[in-house]
């Protein structure tokens, strides 16, 4: 026997877990699995083998409470009861890595949901990383072109930002991050849909990515009728791929949508291993999870970059709930979509008032800057004067800059809307812009 082949050996024996380390199922109430055992950390899988069942059921370790194991299944519970064995399997949960993810709809656990099999995953990685080192990420003074004339003008974004889309249900969410994750100038596009309608995801495919956004993409799926294990782990997942490619020296465009439903399945768990809610029933694993999830997007030196988008979904509109402002408070800018444009036909329904670029300054020239106060100023002059033009009671002449604002108003909006299929380089929609600011058109 040769040295190489010997090694082998004496490495697969100290790898070898050869203590069994097992326990039995002793309570099970609402998504929570309690066990006298076995002897394990926070974050281990473990197998439970119910009576209904031949295969195990996978859970996860949630916590530790009175010297009793909390366990909270990945999968239906049925057939669990009072004495099933616990087994440890010494691992946490993973996901393999490689390029043979582009293209292909994938679960949190890395199993592949188109009925393809899985070529080409030479790496794996743990879902649970710790944030770059702060000293470690370069700065960003890429421009990140999406392809939407009014964010990419007007709300510049940079290659390793960070950027929430708040929102309320209905109002173009969706084919806003389709048309950019089809027009984007990443090189690869990592996509979580977490707790979504399992009939909007194909549809999110098909009409809103289409072929062209798939095939440089990689789509991350949790339904909403999945525990809430599997969709907090989607998010976890799906950052754990864009670190991947990074690491490879790409840029890489993350979308997860939503965070605020991620928000709710950790909550979930927190309510459910005896966490104390706070704001709107919030645990604090919520607020603590947020940031620590969000600050693994950025750039890193030497490496690419994952500039991460987040949608936030807000109740009755209210940008101010306890998700909306800890968000504003992680992220380097966020985008308000507004639901009177949505219901006056206008898309993307962007309140540019509302919403910010904290990195614009970095990003654009001097010139620039000036074409993009000179709109926004337009646009801030009509708002304040709506209701006296609406109503007829203002007199031209009155004011010069509301007179300069309703000239190009017509023109203005038309700049700020685009079709869903509508793609425009950044040079081209600030000549645009430029045109409008001038008396032009579009």
């Amino acid at each position: 026997m040769t040295d190489e082949a010997l090694n082998r050996y004496v490495d697969a024996v100290r790898g070898a877990d050869l203590v069994r380390r097992s326990g039995r199922v002793t309570q099970f109430f609402g998504l929570v699995v309690e066990a006298s055992g076995p002897d394990t950390f926070l974050g281990e899988v473990c197998e439970i083998y119910s009576r209904s069942k031949r295969q195990p059921i996978s859970a996860e370790v949630v916590g530790v409470r009175d010297g009793k194991v909390l366990l909270m299944p990945f999968g239906e519970p049925r057939g669990i009861a009072a004495g099933s064995d616990v087994v440890a399997t010494g691992r946490s949960l993973a996901v393999p890595l490689g390029e043979g993810l582009l293209g292909r709809v994938i679960d949190p656990a890395g199993r592949a949901l188109d009925g393809k099999p899985l070529h080409g995953l030479p790496h794996t990685s743990f879902l649970n990383f710790e944030p770059h080192n702060p000293l470690a990420r370069s700065p960003i003074r890429q421009i990140m072109q999406t392809g939407v004339r009014c964010i990419d003008c007007l709300l510049t974004l940079g290659k390793g930002q960070r950027i929430g889309i708040f929102s309320g249900s209905g109002v173009g969410k969706s084919t806003l991050l389709g048309m950019m994750a089809r027009n984007v100038t990443a090189d690869v596009n990592v996509i979580a849909l977490v707790g979504e309608r399992g009939r909007e995801v194909l549809e999110f495919m098909e009409r809103n990515l289409g072929p062209e956004g798939l095939r440089r993409s990689v789509v991350v799926v949790a339904t909403s009728d999945q525990p809430a294990l599997m969709r907090c782990r989607a998010a976890y997942c799906a950052t754990a791929i864009a670190e991947y490619f990074r690491d490879q020296g790409r840029d890489v465009l993350l979308i997860m949508d939503s965070i605020t439903r991620f928000a709710m399945a950790q909550r979930e768990i927190g309510l459910s291993i005896g966490e104390p809610p706070t704001a709107r029933g919030y645990t604090p694993s919520v607020f603590a999870a947020l940031p620590r999830l969000l600050e693994r997007a950025g750039t890193a030196k030497g490496k690419g970059t994952v500039s991460g988008v987040y949608t936030v979904l807000v109740e009755g509109d209210d940008i101010n709930d306890p998700i909306a402002d800890s968000m504003r408070a992680v992220l380097d800018g966020h985008i308000v979509l507004s639901r009177e444009l949505a219901n006056h036909g206008h898309y993307p329904a962007i309140d540019l008032l509302n919403s910010t670029s904290r990195l614009l300054d970095d990003l654009v020239a001097p010139q620039e800057k000036e074409l993009i106060l000179k709109a926004i100023g337009a646009i801030s002059a009509y708002a304040r004067s709506r209701d006296l033009v609406d109503v007829g009671a203002y007199r031209p002449g009155t004011n010069a800059e509301l007179d300069a604002a309703l000239r190009i108003r017509p023109q203005l909006e038309a700049f700020t809307s685009q079709g869903m299929h509508d793609r425009f380089s950044r040079a081209e929609a600030m000549a645009q812009l430029r045109a409008v600011l001038s008396g032009g058109k579009p």
